[in-house]
């Protein structure tokens, strides 16, 4: 399995453990290669709670984590063709989709640890990281926490840098979303179509893939478990104000890890100087910018985006995670910050 550790003769017991790990069901072989239709979900128990997630391909490790209220699904479009390279693994974060939604912990730091726990049961050691929005913010955490297990990490339209946020994610913050976001959700999966364009046009959503993956996102909060799921993670990461938990004040620590950021230059959910400003302070980042895309570049540009991360890959090499590095900068601590940019600034 690439990514994975080889079983080698005289084995210690926890390198013995190691290796059932590895002698799981999901091989990769058994994955459909790249250009093939996606198969059906697998499904693991991790912690007691079931998981479940898409995977193809063959090569190099690459993790591509949702944003909130979404699926696996959101990449639907561009993993057949990065299987055809590279080793490509989707979960359903749990409290999404098709995975588990228990009373538990949301916060930012659990999807990381689940992250890597999903990827030590299928046996992968590291692999580059690819999160949008929400799922931005998992992989920031995610190399904070485990840098050692990472390769490169690729922000789309990421969360946790800047405190502005669409409204309507703020709004599932205040006192009665509780109630208030089942009753809604449950409106736009009843009445699909010109209802929601009505509604979702008052909140500065145009018609196409913006429009279709709220839409998609809020009908799903009807599903047993799923809006207790969405209102405790909104609320870990974001308040009545905006996003609460940022990643500015530890991004000089990226510097050394190969560092991609993608946004859209229409997004109506998290703005673009966003990006721009995290770019300026991560130095020796890559910044794409695509013109007219929205939220959800992977879906309306998604021939865009597989190239950009495919070159990225190609030319970076793997991220060495050294204690002696890390240790230096610490004691050095961040640039001066720069100035950031104004909002319509580019």
């Amino acid at each position: 399995m690439s990514g994975s550790k080889r079983d080698e003769p005289g084995k210690s017991m926890s390198e013995m453990e190691e290796a059932q790990l590895e002698s799981t069901d999901f091989a990769v072989p058994d994955w459909p290669q790249g250009g093939e239709p996606l198969g059906p979900y697998e499904e693991v128990t991790l912690h007691g709670h079931k998981v479940g997630f898409q995977a193809a391909g063959s090569g190099p490790l690459v993790v591509l984590l949702h944003g909130i209220t979404s699926t696996s699904d959101a990449w639907r479009d561009v993993m057949p063709r990065l299987a055809e390279r590279y080793t490509v693994i989707a979960p359903d974060m749990i409290g999404h989709g098709r995975s588990a939604k228990p009373r538990g912990d949301y916060s930012l730091s659990a999807y990381a640890a689940g992250v890597r726990d999903l990827l030590a049961l299928l046996g992968f050691e590291r692999g580059t990281l690819v999160g949008h929005s929400f799922g931005g913010g998992i992989a920031m955490q995610f190399a904070y926490l485990f840098p050692e297990y990472i390769d490169r990490m690729v922000l789309i339209s990421s969360g946790g840098l800047g405190r502005e946020v669409h409204p309507l994610l703020r709004a599932a913050t205040l006192p009665g979303s509780d109630w208030v976001l089942p009753l809604l959700a449950r409106e736009w999966s009843v009445r699909a179509g010109d209802a929601v364009r009505t509604v979702a046009g008052k909140l500065g959503l145009e018609a196409g893939p913006d429009l279709a993956e709220f839409a998609r996102g809020y009908a799903s909060l009807t599903e047993e478990g799923a809006s207790d799921a969405f209102i405790h993670t909104m609320r870990s990461v974001i308040d009545h104000e905006g996003q609460r938990v940022s990643a500015l004040d530890r991004l000089y620590l990226a510097d050394h890890l190969p560092t991609m950021f993608i946004w859209g230059s229409n997004d109506p959910v998290i703005p673009v100087e966003h990006g721009r400003n995290a770019h300026r302070i991560v130095e020796h980042s890559r910044y794409v910018e695509i013109e007219g895309s929205g939220h959800w570049p992977m879906l309306d540009r998604s021939d865009r985006i597989i190239r950009e991360l495919t070159s990225f890959i190609d030319e970076t090499e793997p991220f060495e995670w050294s204690l002696e590095s890390v240790r230096e900068r610490l004691r050095r601590g961040p640039e001066p910050e720069p100035q950031a940019l104004p909002a319509g600034a580019s």
